[in-house]
């Protein structure tokens, strides 16, 4: 019996997909679970036949390029894939996979949260009761913005952009604008119920809330820095639950300080886990750990879309999520 391939973990997964990992996989375990070393990452490479990280692993240019290397593909548990040098990947001759489509939902019902929570003041509301501050209902006691039929920038309109459009046009009556590289035609923007700004400038000059929603390439990083928020409308929002490196955290602090802008709701961070102590200081910011994908249905999902990517490879077949 040919030995089974034997694959590491860089972080604990649901204990139900660990364990069908087992039927078929020799599973090592990044036992500390933290994010691994580049060092750590190389020897890994050296000694497994499949490595699984998450977005917390650098899987860089020196890490790929390890001596002696026996791992033959990267299964990213997660659909971003920033975080791994494609062309080295190539150059190495390493596929890489990452688990799309099984996020979206998820996210975009995340997303919601945070427009909503940021927008009604609900994290400060929460504080307060806590503390035992409340003095019970008053006329002027934490005001907030409504949220319905305002309106409602989307920068990007990938998968998740677009559910958090139907949730937005269809639960809350927004009004939704949208700016990305690749705009759907005017039929498929009707339909979807949007409407297509032609710059990035117009969306933000237009919205009340504005939500990330584009993965971060050279040409987006910091898409959202100081000029970007002097345009956006006083007592705006920002939402972010796509990629730290969006946005310009110091120029996002300024803004909040000021007035400029109302609040903002962070899932992500550009130096995670370290977040500005600024903003973790405002009551008006609304800040998460990365919970976009945290429900046990998407989890899982998620390991089981990297297993499959794993079964088909070791079958010697074209894996279904190969994005090198």
């Amino acid at each position: 019996m040919p030995s089974r391939p034997r694959i590491l973990l860089s972080r604990r997964w649901p204990e139900q997909v660990e364990a069908l990992l087992e039927e078929g996989y020799e599973v090592a375990r990044n036992v500390p679970d933290r994010p691994m070393s580049a060092a750590d990452m190389r020897e890994a490479l050296r000694t497994v036949d499949a490595f699984c990280p998450t977005v917390t692993d650098r899987v860089d240019a020196g890490v790929l390029g390890a001596s002696s290397r026996k791992a033959r593909i990267i299964a990213n548990y997660g659909v971003g894939f920033e975080h791994i040098d494609l062309a080295a990947a190539r150059r190495a001759g390493i596929v890489v996979t990452n688990t799309p489509d099984v996020l979206t939902d998820c996210t975009a019902d995340l997303a919601l949260a945070l427009i909503l929570s940021t927008a009604r003041g609900v994290v400060r509301g929460d504080r307060l009761v806590r503390a035992g501050d409340w003095a019970g209902w008053s006329p002027a006691s934490i005001y907030g913005n409504r949220v319905s039929g305002k309106a409602l920038g989307l920068v990007g309109f990938g998968r998740i952009a677009r559910a958090v459009a139907r949730r937005a046009v269809h639960g809350f009556s927004m009004r939704v604008l949208v700016y990305t590289p690749r705009p759907p035609g005017d039929e498929q923007a009707r339909s979807l119920g949007v409407e297509i700004c032609a710059s990035l400038d117009e969306l933000l000059a237009r919205s009340v809330v504005v939500s990330l929603h584009c993965p971060v390439t050279p040409e987006t990083a910091g898409i959202i820095g100081r000029a970007q928020l002097a345009r956006m409308r006083r007592g705006a929002i920002l939402i972010n639950t796509a990629r730290g490196a969006l946005v310009d955290e110091n120029a996002l602090t300024e803004a909040l300080l000021s007035g400029r802008l109302a609040g903002a709701g962070l899932d992500v961070y550009a130096h995670e886990p370290e977040v500005p102590e600024a903003l973790r200081q405002m009551d008006q910011v609304v800040l998460l750990p990365h919970l976009g994908s945290a429900t046990v249905e998407t989890r899982e999902a998620m390991g089981m879309r990297v297993k499959k990517n794993l079964d088909r490879f070791f079958a010697g077949r074209e894996p279904p999520d190969r994005v090198a």
